[in-house]
């Protein structure tokens, strides 16, 4: 059995650091629940020190010169109903080049081995069926084994793993803290595809090395429809392997389902190819970075705040034309740098007045954007910033898919809402002549926005 990836992926593919949270919460109906698990012990041992006990190492290990075997044990509790997946998950350390060889893992019989006692001259036979193996690993990156056909519930498990290769494998043992292994058990199945109205659902500045991504990705888990994101999609510069180590194992399982903007972040790779190579056709013609799509009344437009938006630019007089020939009622419009934000570390990005310009002109309705680690929802307003009831377009900065949260300084006219401790994802449902949003907060914290508005 080969190692299971995220996301249909064919290769070994890495995952972000941190735990990723409970799926189910009172505001995303949904079937599954995802509960992860830290080891209760792990070692390793080592041939040619039979007598050694590794147990309170920062590290476990597998090799073949000299012979180190690893050891793992799990104790899952208060998981209900049928368990879909188990994976289990180690990452690399980071003072190390990596290996050929990341081990082959298999089940053990052996639960009551002690973690503090256990040598080379005692070690418990790894003795169970074989449940994957990891091929090349680099340095400071997340592996993942599916042990779903071992964990089917309740219960103390324990897996041991070897290598046939001289050049070995080191991963961060529990002592580590953060970058402890991982059982993630998921029960039960996500939502099926909504029958009625479309929903579109996402952020922007998403996957780090930190928790927050996995804390956002566990929360679109769990809701269907379209998922959007307003940039910075992967720190710190947009390469084609943070994309494979952060994006990828997180909010990389929608990507089937995502439409991207591109953020500064993203534009930190030479052309942003990291970020066209990753999503394809779905982030528009490449280089371009802006294009639009339907959803049920609605018209959704993508565009790129990293390139030309000057009143003349190609962006420019492509939109004009799109939202000129759009026949749908309703329009929603999203991308990277804020016109209007109250956080302290990016001032309002001036230079994208003719892309908010010209979707009032046309009558849009909502525009969201990222750029500011925070949430704020902004009344409705003319370009200029002013309250228009009649015309304004609502605006969102739902910059809180995953990076380290930002503050806020002078807050602006029109603010209605804002947070800056909370990851999460902004929900939108798309009725005929309305829509509704809603703040969905992470695993644990409480703070909500929901509200509605009516097309112009």
């Amino acid at each position: 059995m080969r190692i299971r990836i995220l996301a249909g992926a064919t290769t070994a593919t890495v995952l972000a650091g941190g735990i990723i949270a409970v799926v189910l919460s009172s505001t995303t109906p949904a079937s599954a629940a995802t509960t992860t698990f830290r080891p209760a012990a792990d070692t390793y041992v080592q041939q040619d020190t039979p007598t050694t006990n590794y147990g309170t190492s920062n590290q476990i290990t597998v090799d073949n010169s000299p012979v180190r075997r690893l050891f793992l044990r799990f104790s899952v509790t208060g998981v209900s109903g049928t368990v879909s997946s188990a994976k289990l998950r180690l990452r690399t350390i980071s003072g190390n080049d990596g290996s050929n060889n990341g081990g082959a893992f298999r089940a053990m019989s052996n639960t009551t081995w002690s973690e503090t006692g256990t040598t080379w001259n005692n070690q418990p036979s790894i003795d169970g069926a074989s449940v994957g193996s990891i091929g090349t690993v680099t340095a400071d990156g997340w592996y993942e084994v599916d042990v779903t056909s071992v964990v089917k519930g309740n219960g103390t498990f324990s897996f041991g793993a070897t290598s046939s290769s001289t050049d070995g494998a080191y991963y961060d043992s529990r002592e580590s803290g953060a970058d402890a292994p991982q059982l993630v058990v998921t029960t039960g199945t996500s939502t099926p595809p909504p029958s009625g109205d479309p929903v579109l659902v996402g952020a922007g500045d998403i996957a780090t090395s930190g928790s927050g991504d996995s804390a956002t990705a566990a929360l679109v888990n769990g809701i269907s429809g379209t998922v959007f994101t307003t940039g910075d999609n992967v720190y710190t510069n947009g390469t084609a392997s943070e994309f494979n180590s952060y994006y990828q194992p997180t909010w990389g399982a929608f990507k089937s389902r995502t439409r991207p903007a591109p953020g500064n972040h993203d534009y930190n790779t030479s052309g942003a190819t990291g970020y066209y190579n990753y999503f394809g056709s779905q982030a528009g013609p490449s280089g371009q970075g802006y294009y639009s799509y339907n959803l049920g009344n609605w018209h959704i437009v993508s565009l790129n705040s990293n390139i030309s938006m000057s009143a003349t630019s190609a962006q420019v007089t492509w939109l004009r034309n799109d939202l000129a020939a759009n026949t749908r009622p309703c329009t929603l419009a999203y991308w990277h740098h804020p016109l209007f934000t109250s956080g302290a570390n990016h001032a309002p990005s001036t230079s994208t007045r003719p892309l908010y310009q010209a979707l009032y002109d046309n009558n849009a309705d909502v525009v969201v954007w990222g750029h500011n680690h925070q949430y704020e929802r902004f009344a409705p307003m003319n370009p200029n910033g002013a309250l228009d009831n009649a015309r304004g377009l609502r605006s969102f900065v739902a910059g809180m898919g995953g990076a380290d949260h930002y503050g806020f300084g002078t807050i602006q006219a029109n603010s209605q809402a804002r947070n800056s401790d909370t990851f999460g994802v902004l929900k939108f449902t798309l009725h005929a002549n309305s829509y509704d949003w809603q703040f969905v907060p992470q695993s644990g914290r409480t703070y909500n926005d929901s509200g509605t508005g009516s097309c112009h």
